[in-house]
């Protein structure tokens, strides 16, 4: 296990975390530290368990933004995904339907070809198809 030192309100803390996580639990340090000078500068000397405090509450209302924009992005990707769904379904019947179309209109000349072939009189001329 990892040690880090972490300087927020002024005030130093050694602080554990996995190895390998030291830079990212320093910049998360100095993260809460910048929120505590700005709240500093914005109230004044109001205490540093309370200004430590509303930094805190700082962050967790930005985590529950971030939580609730996730939701509603996980729930279009959800209604894509559906849109998506449908949009192949139909684009499948389409096919099917042209395909069908083109057997159809297919089976129709070849019916017609072989009428016309039946009406020319043995060898007089040159059968269609």
């Amino acid at each position: 296990m990892a040690h880090v030192n972490a300087t927020i309100a002024g005030r130093q803390f050694r602080l554990a975390c996995e190895d390998g996580q030291e830079e990212h639990l320093q910049t998360l340090a100095k993260e809460i530290d910048r929120r505590v000078i700005d709240l500093r500068a914005k109230f004044g000397e109001i205490g540093d368990t309370r200004l430590t405090v509303m930094a805190a509450l700082m962050v967790a209302d930005d985590l529950s933004d971030a939580h609730r924009k996730i939701r509603r992005l996980e729930e279009e990707i959800a209604a894509l995904h559906d849109a998506r769904v449908v949009a192949a379904d139909r684009a499948k019947a389409a096919s099917d339907a042209v395909v069908g179309a083109f057997n159809s209109a297919a089976e129709r000349l070849e019916s017609i070809t072989k009428k016309l072939n039946q009406t020319l009189p043995n060898g007089t001329g040159t059968p269609i198809g």
